[in-house]
């Protein structure tokens, strides 16, 4: 039986033992998530389409790479969204062609039109950014009470003569390139913060946020809506009234969310989901040690793609959920915008902008 035993030795007993050893000399340790606030309120959908893919078309594509936000202008219809290679692209809806407008020498995430049609822009590298229409780019703010900006990431602007602007910095230790690192880690290293463009005073709202991601303006201008993608939720944080500075509930969701946007047409919140709650995701969040297994083979040979069905969840108003677009096919959609009668789907790695007509596949009514 010596054979046996060599080949038991060198097949399973060997690769365990290395791996033990593996596990024991990595230095990266996850921390326990707040998992007991994940059960909390399970999300019913009224209407539904679980078929994205079969509908939808390609827009703009092979012009643009990882198209993460959106920001629409209706006067002259043309979308603001920004790429991968640092620019900005202007995007005509008239005649689908593109244009390199400007490059932020950084990685522009979430895009809004502020007032005089300034573009604002949170830039994961550069931080917040204001460019006007003639393409120049001032630097607005980059740090917070001595603190630089690592992932500057979602941002509204205020309708009114203040103007202030309202971001989020999702992690102050880990950069975009290294966002994993943060979602393995489980730490809650993320901020709201805001801008005032009279006194140029940037504050900090909000510390201790797991993956502070997107932020949208209510529909009364009172409160703000803003994603924690770690938490797979969206909070609310009183800015007029009694309750100011207040931090309320407003959903909790069935994945991952990014950009979030109100839509005044449509009385509804458009939230990009990266990702359904996957079994092994719940796994991971749940048990640190299984974080640091992901961090170990993240390190050594790349994480394999684990995110499916991501999509977009409508929401209204009072934070209840509305209308979810989805596909098993899709995953990392960052934002949603519905212009006209089509439902614009952002990405961090594809090509283009996906597009669905929802007049002609609209969501039904689910089971």
């Amino acid at each position: 039986m010596n054979w046996f035993s060599n080949i038991l030795l060198v097949w399973i007993v060997a690769p365990t033992l290395l791996a033990v050893i593996v596990y024991q000399l990595e230095s990266f340790e996850p921390a326990h998530l707040p998992v007991d606030q994940f059960d909390r309120h399970p999300v019913f959908v009224p209407s539904r389409n679980p078929n994205v893919l079969r509908g939808a078309e390609k827009v703009f594509a092979g012009k643009m790479m990882g198209p993460e936000d959106i920001a629409y202008d209706a006067e002259s219809r043309i979308i603001y969204t920004g790429c991968v290679d640092g620019w900005i692209k202007r995007l005509r809806l008239d005649d689908l062609s593109v244009e390199n407008w400007v490059n932020s020498a950084g990685r522009p995430l979430g895009v809004v039109l502020g007032r005089d049609k300034q573009l604002i822009v949170a830039d994961a590298n550069r931080g917040l950014l204001r460019l006007n229409q003639n393409g120049e780019v001032e630097l607005l703010t980059n740090e917070a009470e001595g603190l630089k900006f690592k992932l500057t990431d979602g941002v509204d602007v205020a309708d009114d003569e203040t103007g202030v602007i309202y971001f989020t910095d999702a992690s102050f230790k880990y950069g975009l390139k290294d966002y994993i690192w943060d979602v393995l880690e489980g730490r809650p290293n993320g901020r709201l913060l805001s801008y005032d463009p009279c006194t140029k005073q940037t504050k900090v709202l909000l510390n201790d946020l797991y993956f502070a991601n997107g932020v949208s303006l209510s529909h009364d201008q009172t409160f703000l809506v803003f994603c924690e993608t770690l938490m797979r939720r969206c909070r609310k944080y009183v800015i007029e009234g009694e309750k100011k500075g207040i931090v309320e509930e407003f959903i909790d969701i069935d994945g991952f969310p990014d950009n979030i946007r109100y839509d005044k047409n449509e009385g509804v919140y458009w939230i990009g989901l990266a990702s359904e709650v996957t079994f092994t995701w719940d796994l991971a969040q749940r048990y640190p040690f299984i974080r640091k297994i992901f961090a170990i083979i993240q390190k050594y040979i790349g994480l394999p793609h684990m995110w499916r069905n991501g999509g977009i969840l409508a929401v209204d108003k009072d934070g209840k959920a509305v209308t979810h677009y989805s596909d098993s096919g899709l995953s990392l959609v960052t934002a949603g915008l519905k212009i006209e009668d089509h439902l614009y789907f952002g990405s961090l790695h594809r090509d283009h902008f996906l597009r669905l007509n929802v007049t002609h596949y609209p969501a039904v009514a689910a089971a």
